[in-house]
């Protein structure tokens, strides 16, 4: 938060006379935190809308805190430190706050959301302020509360037990900075949130593979960890009573290593597998342990010494002792699979891992570096299956983002590889998924999803197959079903964004601004700066009529991509919601002359849509079908779709492409 800011909420405070009669001594008390999510983020991008938005929060919940007999005790800027005499009435206040706040956010264009933490313990008083380890606890927990929810320690859930008219559920335990110990955590839930899925809390069939700890004397052999790490997720992945967290969010542990209870709470898991290698000559001493989250004990470790050519061989053997430590019985067609996966020569597979590791950025030198790298696999071992999958998949990245080569290169070239994969290894869901993707390009919609299908049922902890199956079930108007598969695919791979952002633009899509603004929070902690937290942030500014946040995004893109004809499209848009529909014309005007792959056609399309120039709208998707870059999405759901969707020319447009 800026100075200015800062100065003036605290004047605001500081005149606001709430002072009820101060309670003195040591004492036991409920303590309440509360913390305006995304206030800091929003006071950069408007800084007025921001302070009138903690206003509007002040208004309601002092007269809440008030009536629930609490005493505020100080402000934290965004938010309040509340004293209670009772843990239930602590608790019924934050769920009233919440139930208000949750009222008054329907249909609202910029929410206010609260997170709530409320601790039980002893506290002492001084001066006007309270001190312990309670208030500490009570700051340390709110954090672990949802945007719109109440978090509570397990000394205030004993003292609810059979009192709150609503369920409450227990949470990871929590390793809360300056607290000794993990603490128990409940959340209560709240009767909108009952409705849909809850956050996932030790689940028991959802296991983590933590980096495997390189402890040779030689630091250059930490590439034979990576590999075995791989290898295992991958293995035990095929397993159909497990799921497997995907390997994008297992890497931030290697380099900063946490606490299993608070690695078992980040990614939502029960079971963590980790381990360590070490080379001596030609010769491998591989430890590994299955642990529980809950407990912390160990299941089951073993040690394997074993000949650096057989590092491969020996997943099959750790994937059947997982399955037993855990009581899951292996299939007959999961174990056959085990047996026969194909393996490729160590070093051809080591630079496929290489590749994999620079996909996951999505600029074109990091792009083409992964595709360097799975070209140089492939010169090492042609019947390297994965390497194929990889090429697949980055030449189709690299032709949709960045035109790489002219459209029907990269498209054949994508397809080449895929079928190459599936040829070489039959269960490879990797191939399968890319196959999809080229299905899903040419508007082969039933084999993309046979594609699809196929993949997971080879792999049904492959949080890319989810991710794309979510992306062919929104095209097909399937969206119940295409948010379910996202959400798949974050409980997969909680770190990744793809699945992330293509949730957010939905919910944006089908006006659910709210659920989209909670998401698009936690997109942006996980890529403030990138291209997919920037579109987005540029999408929910435009729907809710935010203007600096719409420049701001704009600023963002010209630092990402200098001089794509895409930012034009952008200061059309901000020129629209600006009320400047002349200047927003021309601007989309000077575009329409480019070539292929430079003009946006679908962004065009767009435009003429907000401007009521229907008929221009159709003549350029017209030519978005003509050139094989139709999407259905933003007029099957978007406000632009409302006066297409209805169009009889929309509908011949859906027959052309094959869709429902």
């Amino acid at each position: 938060m800026s100075d200015p800011v800062h100065r003036t909420v605290r004047a605001r405070f500081l005149s606001a006379g709430f002072a009820p009669a101060v309670p003195t001594g040591r004492r036991l008390s409920a303590i309440m935190f509360t913390d305006m999510v995304g206030f800091t983020a929003r006071t950069r991008a408007n800084e007025a809308d921001a302070l009138r938005l903690l206003e509007e929060q002040e208004r309601i919940v002092r007269p809440i805190l008030a009536a629930h007999r609490g005493r505020e005790v100080k402000s934290t800027g965004d938010g309040f430190l509340v004293e209670f005499a009772s843990a239930l009435e602590a608790a019924r206040c934050a769920v009233a706050i919440q139930t208000s706040l949750h009222a008054r956010n329907a249909g609202a264009a910029s929410p206010i959301e609260l997170r709530i933490g409320v601790h039980l313990g002893d506290v002492e008083e001084r001066g006007d302020d309270i001190f312990g380890d309670a208030v500490n606890v009570a700051s340390r927990l709110q954090p672990v509360a949802e945007p719109g929810g109440v978090a509570v320690s397990r000394q205030v859930y004993d003292q609810l037990d059979g009192k709150l008219d609503l369920a409450l559920e227990r949470l990871p335990p929590q390793r809360l900075k300056g607290v000794g110990g993990a603490v128990e955590a409940f959340r209560i839930v709240l009767p909108w949130a009952a409705l849909g899925p809850a956050p996932v809390a030790h689940a028991p069939d959802r296991l983590a593979v933590l980096p495997f700890t390189n402890i040779s004397p030689d630091p250059n052999d930490a590439y034979i960890g990576d590999g075995l790490t791989e290898e295992v997720i991958t293995v035990l992945s095929q397993l159909a009573g497990l799921r497997v967290i995907a390997r994008t969010s297992v890497e931030p542990y290697r380099t900063r290593p946490k606490p299993i209870p608070e690695v078992g709470s980040e990614l939502g898991v029960a079971w963590v597998l980790e381990g360590s290698v070490r080379k001596a000559g030609a010769r491998l001493r591989i430890t590994v342990q299955l642990i529980e989250v809950k407990s912390q004990e160990h299941r089951w470790a073993a040690t394997f010494d074993r000949a650096l050519d057989d590092v491969f061989a020996l997943q099959s053997e750790l994937a059947r002792h997982v399955a037993e430590a855990l009581r899951l019985r292996l299939l007959v067609g999961e174990a056959a699979r085990l047996d026969r996966r194909p393996l490729p020569r160590p070093d051809s597979y080591f630079a496929y891992l290489a590749g994999r590791a620079a996909m996951r950025r999505i600029l074109q030198t990091d792009l083409q570096e992964a595709a360097d790298q799975f070209e140089r696999a492939l010169a090492l071992d042609p019947s390297n299956a994965s390497a194929h999958a990889g090429l697949a998949e980055v030449h189709a990245i690299l032709g949709g983002l960045h035109h790489h080569r002219p459209r029907a290169e990269w498209q054949a070239l994508s397809e080449h590889h895929a079928r190459e994969a599936i040829r070489l290894d039959p269960a490879l869901a990797e191939g399968h998924t890319a196959l999809a993707t080229r299905h899903l390009g040419a508007g082969r919609w039933r084999e993309a999803e046979e594609s699809l299908r196929r993949a997971l049922e080879l792999n049904p902890s492959y949080a890319e197959a989810h991710q794309w199956y979510g992306t062919l079930l929104a095209e097909l108007g399937r969206p119940e079903e295409a948010l379910a598969e996202w959400g798949q695919a974050q409980l997969l791979d909680p770190l990744s964004t793809l699945g992330l952002a293509e949730e957010v633009s939905l919910r944006i899509q089908l006006g659910e601004l709210e659920r989209a603004g909670s998401l698009l929070e936690r997109l942006g902690t996980l890529e403030a700066d990138g291209l997919l937290y920037q579109d987005r942030a540029f999408s929910l500014a435009q729907a809710r009529g935010d203007l600096a946040s719409m420049r701001a995004a704009i600023q963002a893109f010209e630092r990402l991509l200098p001089g794509r004809a895409e930012l034009a499209l952008g200061r059309a848009m901000l020129l629209l919601a600006e009320g400047r529909p002349d200047e927003a014309r021309r601007e989309a005007q000077r575009l329409e002359p480019l070539g292929e792959p430079e003009r946006p056609d679908n962004q065009l399309a767009l435009i003429y849509a907000r401007l009521g120039d229907v008929d221009r709208c159709f003549a350029w998707l017209t030519t978005t079908v003509d050139a094989g870059r139709f999407s259905s999405r933003p007029w099957r759901y978007g406000p632009p779709g409302d006066r297409i969707r209805d169009d009889p020319r929309f509908a011949r447009l859906l027959a052309r492409v094959g869709l429902p």
